[in-house]
């Protein structure tokens, strides 16, 4: 495997690792009640910086699922789907 595709490769890594992080955030907040702890928010604003420009295009094409009162958000599962595959196919030459 070359440089390129290695670098490719922990980069599309990190990547995933950082939605992963984003969807833990998300849960324990929708899933918790009280204010919102001060790390929490720094995780949220970090994770959602991160991973919102790559997002937000596809969510503008792909608008959430709606289940009654919960919302499926296709983007999110699109994306990271898309990161798997893409690092599949970086690291394999």
């Amino acid at each position: 495997m070359s440089a390129v595709g290695t670098l490719l490769g922990t980069l599309l890594l990190l990547f995933q690792l950082v939605l992963v992080a984003r969807a833990v955030v998300d849960w324990v907040a929708a899933l918790s009640s009280g204010p919102e702890p001060g790390w929490r928010s720094t995780a949220r604003r970090v994770t959602h910086a991160a991973t919102e420009p790559v997002l937000a295009p596809v969510r503008r094409v792909l608008p959430p699922l709606r289940a009654g009162s919960v919302g499926i958000d296709l983007a999110f599962i699109v994306v990271f789907v898309a990161t798997v595959l893409l690092r599949l196919v970086v690291t394999s030459f």
